[in-house]
């Protein structure tokens, strides 16, 4: 009978020791399972929404179109006005395009490299434009049309845009685009009078 007793308290014992070990390997894979869960959810948070990308996408290549034309502008302008504005366009657009680069490498998004079909075409025009015909139709189209589809494509994106950081790019673009778009509106009014 002692003996009864006794294996019952060595298998109590041990059923006890086993539950606790299997409570705490079950609370282990959970805690794992957990910070595995965060680490994807924080991975996650890094990568854009589709809307958000495509802004992000469209900011680039705003940028990318403005650089490209403004540097045939510095060489084929007559106007040192017009000269004087497309290297703002390089400078502006060119530290906007750098800020976009530096979020999109940090958010994982390829971005366009050069000006797209629309900008090549129109670049392919402005080239084979002389004189004042080509100061006219730099400002007419990288300067006004350009800057006020870029404005109000920005003005779009940037109420739909969630992550923090393309938001606060769109907000610090806006106001440069703006004021491009502000004097070139002013310089197509002084060549028309």
């Amino acid at each position: 009978m002692h003996k009864s007793k006794t294996l019952k308290g060595l298998l109590t014992v041990a059923a006890v020791a086993t539950m606790f070990s299997t409570v705490g390997v079950q609370a282990q894979t959970q805690t794992s399972a957990a910070t595995n869960g965060a680490a994807t959810q924080a991975g996650s948070q890094n990568k854009l929404s589709a809307g958000d990308e495509k802004a992000l996408k469209d900011m680039a290549q705003a940028n990318i179109n403005e650089v490209a034309a403004a540097k045939i502008a510095l060489s084929k302008a007559q106007s040192s006005e017009v000269k004087a504005y497309a290297q703002k366009m390089v400078d502006d657009h060119g530290n906007a395009l750098k800020k976009v680069q530096t979020v999109a490498q940090q958010k994982g998004v390829e971005l366009p490299t050069e000006p797209d079909a629309k900008h090549k075409a129109m670049a392919e025009k402005l080239e084979k434009q002389s004189d004042g015909d080509f100061d006219k139709m730099y400002m007419e189209n990288a300067g006004t049309k350009d800057h006020k589809m870029v404005l109000s494509k920005l003005k779009s994106d940037a109420s739909n845009i969630k992550d923090p950081d393309v938001k606060a790019l769109a907000d610090e673009h806006t106001p440069v685009v703006e004021q491009h778009l502000k004097a070139a509106e002013q310089m197509s009014m002084k060549s028309d009078k």
